[in-house]
């Protein structure tokens, strides 16, 4: 089963570090969050990754392209025709298609246009910003037990402020601190999707999250996987400190292989 990631997008909202690079690409631990996730799925045995790219995707492109530069050791030798030799290379067991799916493209246009390289086929889809230390053998498992067209992961967002009971006369009868249970269930990527999905996108303008989900909610073809365990997106520069110091602290909860 492929592995597509969403990686077009500008990431205004981190904007310190995406007018440089792809959000993807932005580093955790020297290396790019795209690798972070890659990896999680690779520890439980899916390795055939289509990147969706759009906002400077030749960065992404000329990443994976100097791959094996980045991961060994390299003997640059110009008195014998500039010949180079590595050593103790260490690569991925990864095939890996990045398609520049438009600089304007929705998300659900961006999905539309890989689909010549899935085929007819199941597939899994999660964002390029966001790790997770979701089992995706379970998350796969229980998608095949219930035979709808699409899973997506949910996570509880939590509530960020205190909460207040007002009653009508705009008096505050009862104030208390946030707890889980204030929270929301939220998309958060890391979604398995039957073929037929694609039917459901029309152009570049598509979507994903609106018109293509509520119709699959509609017609009961969408299940959620509840993860109890750590997710975390990296929209801001304080998301992406505390990825990189949990990172540092040799802990990171995602790091699963």
């Amino acid at each position: 089963m492929k592995v597509v990631l969403l990686a077009g997008g500008f990431g205004t909202r981190i904007s310190e570090e995406s007018q440089f690079k792809p959000k993807p690409m932005i580093e955790i631990g020297e290396m790019p969050i795209l690798w972070h996730i890659m990896k999680c799925y690779t520890a439980y045995g899916y390795n055939e990754f289509v990147i969706c790219a759009g906002y400077m995707q030749h960065v992404i492109k000329e990443w994976f392209a100097d791959y094996f530069l980045h991961t060994s050791d390299i003997t640059f030798d110009f008195t014998h025709g500039n010949e180079m030799i590595v050593h103790q290379k260490h690569a991925e067991p990864w095939k890996v298609t990045i398609v520049d799916t438009g600089l304007h493209t929705m998300t659900g246009g961006r999905i539309k246009r890989i689909q010549p390289f899935i085929g007819n086929e199941p597939f899994m889809l999660t964002y390029g910003d966001g790790v997770c230390d979701v089992n995706i053998s379970k998350l796969v498992a229980f998608h095949q037990s219930h035979g709808k067209l699409a899973t997506l992961t949910s996570v509880m967002l939590e509530q960020q402020k205190g909460v207040l009971d007002i009653g009508g006369d705009n008096a505050v009868h009862l104030f208390r601190e946030k707890n889980v249970n204030d929270g929301a269930p939220i998309n958060a990527g890391f979604m398995v999707l039957q073929p037929e999905v694609f039917n459901l996108l029309e152009n570049d303008q598509t979507v994903f999250e609106r018109d293509p989900l509520q119709k699959l909610a509609a017609k009961n073809q969408l299940m959620s996987y509840s993860h109890k365990g750590f997710w975390q997106c990296m929209d801001t520069k304080r998301e992406k400190d505390m990825l990189e110091k949990l990172w540092e602290s040799g802990n990171a909860p995602w790091k699963v292989w």
